[in-house]
């Protein structure tokens, strides 16, 4: 009896114990997430699935995981899953599951953020637009429409989830879920309306029992046991709103964003890293890149209005998902430094002490002595020496130093030892052949119209199915009119909500106007060409992307609000806007589908010397073979102005070369806070020139090529490109060891600590030429490489000896390699380029 006992109580204890571990393997503490009883470190980084292919979401997430990422982090888009309700949509880019079950194949976790409110440059912030018009909605706030939705989507995701054992706790990788999204600003502008709202949205998802912690992030308020979380630049002075919760930052910002009429922006990649560092040296446990790969605002998804097609982000995965190079290499040795850490970092908490007036050592001591340390400088202008345990430390301006034993360096945040590389754009294949169609531009007497009253607003009226709405009016003038006689032509003014406006007068374009991310809004005003009898006035409002951003953004609109007059009659001034209008939705093209096989072959194309040139609103096709090889694929728009490009029916997205990049453009130093108005690159250039066509979406032959063009641009200057490696380089600092050879001498396989300077092209090309390589005291970067007042004169031998020809290659840094010491007791470093064919 006494045996049947014990096995019973043993068994019952076994079964606690697996029930117990299965429910509860995800949970937190004050220091970090508790995974099946393991703080962690953890390492994050954002790939969004709508904005690549599944084809490409393998290696993407392969890449992530090489570069020493432990979660992929990703919003839930439901304006992709349910654009009109009650159907949804889980196919193709928006094959949630898919990608959440291939990050598990890889081994990675997945941090879920459903929101449903996603921000994220993306068309509506990821509203549908059927919700705007619920009786009675008003977005993210307490209002019962909007919960139901809200709550409805939400549930639909996490049982989804469920059914297919995503969860931690069932198996799968997701540890852990978002709910709202950066509502701590909105909250705070509403005032006390909002804390019930927020406090909803908590307990809402709380209660549908994921087994796995919730997070809002900027949310002050955050409820228990929902974790708060940082987003922004610089994360390092953030804290949780209750000591028991993790210091975790969901957004580390890579850069910025790319709006049409903008510069592209760019994040020093050292800049990133002392960030990141500086956040894990002051007790942080989970950091999140925005973004790790930002990819493509493919079809109408962009936002924000004037968002751009390309969604790169400057981030460590460029957009078409090759290595952003320095940035990913020194992002993936910052984390391996952190790694090695991590047993002493979630054990302790820092012990800070000051080494001088912008330096401090962070130190980490565990209960069986390991003990790591973080050395930093603060300084933006000034390198300074340190005294740290008794030992020198060199510190360059705005950097940290860690080290994982609290004796070596391994890494400085400011110190690339990783390579460098520059991309190019190579034209592939001969010209394309072209063929047009013109649109037909409408009047209001055509019988395909709607016609009321005043002004509408465009997206009541479009429902967001298009970029494109035509207003129409008649306009009569009379035979007596002074300026038919004396040729002062009357005043058109336009005022329109945004975001572009093209003026017809009786079938001839009269002017366009177009507004900006900052001021989408914009005013029509010239003389217009007017003729005795009736005048045939139409207007294409275009759209460029909803708004996403903002405080009820769901009432903001677009479109010819009015007023609309016309002044210099005999009569003085005449207000269009209340008169007769006719709307028409969208181009003749759109309904005819000319962007697919099937409809651009219902209509008659011009060809050859007909071929439409510089016209507005003109359709272009083509058809071309996909190239060889696996290079990425991108469409050079340049020669065009403004539209639409889709491939075999699939949309690239928005092309508008014609905006040109306006701002200030130039030197970019690394050190000292960086904003999005920071290193800006591309002024006087095409906001965006390149559009990224992805390898899946081609077939071997008859690939058709679609362009709708708004401003009139020449198609013969359009051609296909491939991406490729055109520059590696490499900068190495002497006496700075590698995370490579320090493991391997702490692990007794070697006892080499010198660095070695890594050169390799991409796949199918070679090292063809050494164009720089310095020894000494070079300067510059990448691409713009110069001797320093020291130099060793056998700097290019080491290279061109064991790299042309190759691939790739390796050389050791140390004097004797290149002809011996050239400035002897001074700190050196090397740097090397290499061109790649």
């Amino acid at each position: 009896m006494l045996r049947i006992n014990v096995s019973l109580l043993l068994f019952i204890v076994f079964f606690s114990f697996i029930y117990s571990s299965v429910r509860a393997s995800v949970t937190y503490d004050d220091r970090a997430i508790v995974i099946n009883g393991k703080r962690r470190i953890l390492i994050s980084g954002s790939i969004h699935y709508p904005r690549s292919t599944p084809e490409m979401w393998p290696d993407l997430i392969q890449k992530a995981k090489d570069g020493g990422l432990d979660v992929i982090e990703t919003y839930v888009f439901w304006n992709g899953h349910e654009p009109s309700p009650g159907k949804f949509n889980f196919e193709g880019r928006y094959d949630l599951v898919k990608f959440i079950k291939l990050v598990q194949q890889a081994g990675l976790y997945v941090n879920l953020r459903i929101g449903p409110y996603v921000c994220a440059e993306w068309n509506f912030g990821g509203f549908p637009v059927w919700l705007k018009y619920v009786p009675g909605m008003e977005f993210r706030a307490g209002n019962q429409p909007f919960k139901v939705a809200m709550q409805g989507f939400v549930e639909k995701i996490v049982n989804m989830m469920k059914s297919g054992n995503l969860f931690e706790p069932q198996g799968g990788p997701i540890i852990m879920a978002q709910i709202e999204n950066e509502y701590g600003p909105i909250e705070w502008e509403v005032g006390d309306p909002g804390k019930p709202y927020a406090k909803w949205a908590a307990e809402m998802a709380v209660g549908l029992d994921t087994g796995v912690p919730w997070i809002m992030c900027k949310q002050e308020d955050a409820p228990d046991p929902v974790i708060d979380t940082c987003n922004g630049f610089y994360c390092e002075n953030f804290k949780p709103n209750k000591p028991y919760k993790p210091k975790m930052w969901t957004e580390v910002w890579t850069a910025w964003y790319t709006k049409f009429g903008g510069p592209v922006p760019r994040r020093p990649a050292e800049d990133v890293a002392f960030a990141v560092a500086r956040f894990i040296q002051n007790n942080g446990s989970y950091f999140n890149y925005y973004m790790y790969h930002g990819g493509t605002n493919f079809g109408r998804t962009a936002a924000g209005r004037f968002i751009a097609t390309s969604y790169d982000y400057d981030a460590p995965l460029d957009e078409y998902g090759l290595l952003n190079e320095p940035k990913y290499g020194h992002l993936r040795d910052l984390h391996k430094a952190i790694k090695l850490s991590e047993p002493a970092l979630v054990s302790s908490y820092a012990t800070v002490t000051w080494l001088g007036k912008n330096q401090e050592a962070h130190v980490y001591n565990s209960k069986s002595g390991l003990c790591a340390a973080f050395l930093s400088n603060y300084d933006p202008t000034f390198s300074v020496r340190v005294t740290f345990q008794n030992m020198l430390y060199d510190l360059p301006p705005w950097s940290v130093s860690i080290l994982p034993d609290c004796k070596t360096a391994v890494y400085n945040t400011a110190r690339i030892s990783s390579r460098s590389s520059q991309m190019k754009m190579t034209s592939v294949g001969g010209g394309l052949s072209w063929e047009s169609y013109s649109e037909e531009t409408p009047s209001a007497d055509d019988s395909d119209t709607i016609s009321a009253t005043g002004l509408w607003e465009q997206i009541n009226v479009t429902r967001d199915s298009t970029d494109y709405l035509w207003y129409m009016t008649n306009v009569n003038i009379a035979s007596d009119e002074g300026f038919l006689k004396n040729g002062k032509e009357p005043f058109l003014t336009v005022m329109s909500a945004g975001h572009a406006l093209h003026v017809f007068i009786n079938g001839q374009l009269s002017g366009t106007v177009y507004g900006g991310l900052d001021n989408p809004k914009l005013t029509y005003s010239s003389n217009v060409k007017l003729r005795a009898g009736i005048n045939k006035i139409s207007m294409l409002s275009v759209a460029v992307g909803l708004p996403n951003v903002g405080l009820h953004f769901e009432t903001w609109n677009a479109g010819v609000l009015g007023p609309v007059t016309l002044s210099g009659l005999n009569e003085g001034t005449r207000d269009l806007t209340k008169q007769r209008w006719a709307y028409k939705v969208g181009m003749k093209g759109e309904s005819l589908n000319l962007h697919t096989l099937s409809g651009s072959s219902s209509v008659e194309w011009a060809k050859d010397s007909f071929l439409a040139q510089k016209q507005p609103l003109t359709w272009y096709k083509a058809t071309f073979d996909a190239p060889e090889g696996n290079d990425p694929l991108a469409l050079d728009m340049r020669s065009m102005g403004k539209g639409q490009i889709w491939i075999n029916g699939e949309g690239i997205g928005r092309h508008w070369p014609g905006y040109i990049a306006q701002g200030n453009c130039g030197e970019c130093n690394y050190a000292g806070l960086y904003s999005e108005k920071k290193c800006h690159t591309n002024c006087g250039q095409p906001s965006q020139r390149w559009y990224h066509v992805p390898r899946s979406w081609l077939k071997p032959s008859g690939n058709l090529l679609v362009v709708f063009e708004e401003w009139g641009g020449d198609p013969t200057g359009i051609s296909l490109v491939r991406r490729s490696t055109a520059r590696v380089c490499a900068d190495i600092v002497e006496g700075q060891p590698s995370l490579k050879n320090w493991l391997m001498a702490t692990s007794g396989k070697s006892n080499n600590m010198q660095p070695k300077a890594h050169l390799w092209c991409s796949a199918g090309q070679k090292i063809s030429n050494i164009e720089f390589a310095s020894y000494g005291l070079p300067q510059g970067t990448c691409g713009n490489y110069r001797e320093g007042s020291c130099h060793a004169h056998k700097s290019y031998d080491a290279f061109e000896k064991n790299c042309i020809g190759r691939q790739s290659c390796s050389v050791s840094v140390v004097p004797e390699v290149f002809g011996g010491d050239p400035c002897p007791n001074t700190s050196k470093k090397l740097s090397v380029e290499a061109i790649c064919s």
